[in-house]
């Protein structure tokens, strides 16, 4: 156990108050009681054993590939997105003329083709790819 002992900041002001009244032929007032507060010592922490560490290994999450053939980019990826709830956090779209053109606004261009396929098993490795036209372009 600790103790501290201290006097009390209010009773020594207002000693001090009172002696500053006082005249010469008067005794001075008795010092403030001293307070005794006893704080318990903290508990020692209980002794553990544990085994040694390993390393845990990684757990694979699988989703199926949603269809998303006909669906708007934008809207092929945030369904995905959602499937896999933030599983898959990239995704790549192709031009399906060939031109190499880049999808700039997601929601302007068709989704023609899916790789993987719809119903294939993906992890969160994977990288879903979009074969993708402007959407008043046939696929």
């Amino acid at each position: 156990m600790t103790t501290y002992r201290t006097a009390p900041l209010a009773l020594g002001v207002l000693a001090a108050s009172a002696l500053a009244g006082c005249s010469a032929g008067t005794a001075p007032p008795p010092p403030p009681p001293t307070v005794t507060v006893t704080v318990p010592a903290p508990a020692p922490a209980p002794e553990t054993t544990s085994a040694p560490a390993t390393a845990a290994a990684p757990v694979a999450i699988e989703w199926t590939m949603p269809d998303v053939v006909g669906m708007n980019l934008q809207a092929a990826q945030d369904h995905v997105q959602a499937v896999t709830d933030l599983g898959v956090p990239l995704m790549t779209s192709t031009d399906g003329t060939g031109e190499g053109r880049n999808q700039v606004v997601d929601r302007n261009w068709v989704v023609c083709e899916q790789t993987p396929a719809a119903g294939s098993t993906i992890t969160t490795g994977d990288v879903p790819d979009f074969v993708v036209v402007k959407d008043d372009e046939s696929c």
